[in-house]
């Protein structure tokens, strides 16, 4: 089923919709959210909760790319989950991919830089369009995915070592890039 079909579904307010996404992007979203928390039962309440928030939310929001919209709704459930359980103590996860790209992004901690953080965002997006494919989707699977360095390496057929050099190489050009903007 397309993602309009789907969309339209929500705004009729047919519960099918929730099925509908969950037989299409069930599995993309339990991926994104298991690569930040690596946790199944977690990752299943926060895929779960998605579709609650996708329920209330659309409408009125109508978004283009269901698949997108849902990710980014998982993955900010899952990093709020990661972050509640891990309020007192530090974990290698998420902890090592938010540090990997502290250099390169600012902090947004106030809803003041609210503004800052669209533009930052659009910004990033120009970049990752000037990556190659293969760089693109690479930091995407690292960077917004969560996937594991060591999955990465094996499935890039490279060794961890050579794919972190690579990963820091693209943050540099991705921090060259924030900088001079």
């Amino acid at each position: 089923m397309e993602d309009s079909e789907i969309v339209e579904m929500y705004w009729r307010r047919e519960e099918q919709a929730i099925a509908e996404s969950s037989k299409k992007y069930g599995g993309l979203l339990m991926h994104i959210a298991n690569g930040i928390l690596a946790n199944h039962e977690d990752s299943e309440e926060c895929v779960n909760d998605t579709y609650g928030k996708a329920w209330y939310a659309i409408p009125p929001a109508r978004p283009f790319s269901l698949m997108a919209y849902l990710g980014r709704i998982v993955r900010n459930l899952a990093v709020n989950r990661w972050e509640e359980r891990h309020a007192a103590k530090r974990d290698a996860g998420l902890t090592v991919l938010l540090s990997e790209l502290s250099d390169c992004v600012p902090d947004k901690s106030n809803v003041e830089q609210e503004l800052e953080g669209r533009l930052l965002t659009e910004e990033i997006e120009k970049w990752l369009r000037t990556l190659p494919q293969e760089d693109r989707m690479l930091f995407l699977r690292r960077y917004w995915f969560g996937d594991d360095l060591r999955e990465l390496a094996v499935r890039q057929k490279v060794s961890a070592k050579q794919l972190a050099s690579k990963l820091y190489r693209l943050r540099q050009k991705l921090r060259a890039t924030l900088e001079i903007r």
